[in-house]
């Protein structure tokens, strides 16, 4: 029982911790363009990359 009592604090910290993560990284905009970085897998160069060899 006694180990419920440190269980239980240190998993309501992670979460609150893991809840504070999130939250910044809406507030830092890291959410902002999916759309865009989905779409940028799609697009094909249309030159070639040139070697230097």
């Amino acid at each position: 029982m006694t180990g419920l009592a440190f269980l239980i604090p240190i998993a309501l910290g992670m979460g609150l911790l893991g809840l504070a993560a999130f939250f910044w990284s809406m507030k830092d905009g890291q959410y902002d363009d999916m759309d865009g970085a989905a779409n940028r897998v799609l697009i094909e160069d249309d030159e070639p990359l040139e070697d230097d060899a």
